[in-house]
């Protein structure tokens, strides 16, 4: 993801308060079961999913367990207090010193650590709590790889689905 995708990420991060929220959208693609951790979620990653979810269908992909994925892929972010300028921080430590940001982020989210905790283990918190609720085999997984980039072209169904999100995720 370029720098200048990530300040826009950033941008509407800092606006995500001015635009609405499609629930109605979120509640025809979510089971009943899952909606709630949706609605849990802070507002701006609702927005996030929902526009990853838009761009998955603009790009043709129809299937029901990659548009919940990109519902649904951030909701561990949840968890703990993420704001804005740990995010920035983040993502330009990660740029700089990759392998030490991926240190950084193991072990519990407490202290200076927690922001590069939180990025790193995301995925596997948003899966456990799909999971938990009940969620598609599928849909876990997905949510549960997102953030893991393949290595080479696609050569299954599944691996077809999980580039079509990351590359809706990195598009939004």
């Amino acid at each position: 993801m370029t720098a200048v995708s990530r300040l826009r990420q950033g941008v509407r991060v800092l606006f995500a308060w001015l635009r609405p929220v499609d629930e109605d959208l979120a509640a025809q693609v979510l089971p009943p079961n899952l909606l709630p951790l949706f609605k849990q979620m802070r507002r701006a990653e609702r927005q996030h999913g929902l526009s990853v979810l838009r761009t998955l269908q603009r790009r043709g992909c129809a299937h029901p367990a990659a548009w919940q994925a990109a519902l649904l892929h951030d909701c561990g972010k949840s968890r703990y207090p993420f704001p804005l300028w740990q995010r920035a921080l983040v993502v330009i430590v990660s740029g700089f010193w990759r392998q030490r940001a991926a240190q950084w982020g193991k072990g519990a989210p407490r202290g200076w650590r927690r922001p590069f905790v939180i990025r790193q283990q995301h995925p596997q918190w948003s899966a456990e709590a799909v999971e938990a609720l009940g969620g598609d085999p599928l849909v876990v997984r997905l949510i549960a790889e997102h953030a893991e980039k393949l290595k080479g072209a696609p050569c299954n169904d599944f691996e077809q689905l999980l580039h079509a999100l990351q590359e809706a995720d990195n598009a939004n």
